[in-house]
């Protein structure tokens, strides 16, 4: 759509040739042949942004930028900027955030979980249904916190439970009316991993467990407990990636939005 035509439908209104109710169908027309020829996409230098995916699935596209360079991250996200005021980054580097906060000021860095995002709209849109994010360990508190976060920024409220694996499981004990009260518990947890069959056999919600490469030797990396929680005897747990915390906030953003 652009203004020679609707200067020629409103001169043909003018001039007597089209009736009112002609000239709104043909602007609507117009219209309607606008928003379906809309930008899905935009190609960037080393990258496709995917601009239709907040209309698909209520998120904008998230920038994983650990392996991508600072210049083609900001590139990204400066892009992102023009089209929504809530996005995110994951795996993000202090030097990132130094170079947009300067051009984005509205731009905010969460250190722990390596976050970098904008939050215009604040609103709770799942409002009543928490999700609980409970850790084994101290040490399990940064996945914890790329999960905490990314279903914060998609519009849930979270509760915060850190420090309570079965190595002193009476501190489990103390949170679990938190535990109970939520609509989905995501459980982190490296060594073993046992806390999530703990808590999947003491609530009714759904579990997301989320294995952390948190763990000497025989952890292998994540995959000890990446195996314990696959292999879990309490029903209704379900497993994501090796330090994969987004893919946890995300999904269970995805079963609270579920009416």
């Amino acid at each position: 759509m652009n203004e020679q035509d609707i200067s020629q439908i409103l001169k043909a209104y003018k001039n007597g040739s089209l009736e009112l109710e002609e000239c709104k169908s043909s602007i609507t027309e117009l219209i309607s042949q606008a928003v379906q020829k809309e930008e899905r996409s935009r190609n960037l230098q080393d990258a496709v942004l995917d601009l239709d995916r907040a209309k698909r699935q209520g998120f904008p596209e998230v920038v994983y930028c650990e392996g991508k360079t600072d210049e083609q991250c900001i590139t990204i996200l400066k892009e992102l900027n023009l089209h929504y005021g809530t996005y995110m980054g994951t795996r993000a580097r202090q030097s990132i955030y130094d170079a947009l906060k300067t051009v984005i000021p509205e731009i905010e860095y969460d250190e722990t979980s390596r976050i970098i995002y904008r939050h215009s709209d604040k609103v709770i849109h799942n409002e009543g249904r928490t999700i609980a994010v409970v850790t084994a360990g101290t040490s399990d508190i940064p996945i914890a916190e790329e999960a905490a976060v990314t279903a914060e920024l998609m519009g849930n409220e979270v509760t915060r439970i850190y420090d309570v694996g079965v190595a002193g499981i009476h501190r489990l004990f103390h949170r679990l009316d938190d535990i109970t009260s939520a609509n989905v518990v995501i459980v982190v947890a490296g060594m073993e991993g046992a806390l999530a069959s703990v808590i999947g056999g003491l609530v009714t919600k759904p579990i997301i467990a989320v294995p952390t490469s948190v763990g000497y030797g025989a952890n292998f990396k994540g995959l000890a407990a990446l195996l314990s929680m696959l292999n879990s005897c309490a029903a209704g747990v379900g497993v994501v990636n090796i330090d994969n915390g987004f893919g946890a906030g995300r999904l269970a953003h995805m079963i609270n939005s579920q009416r």
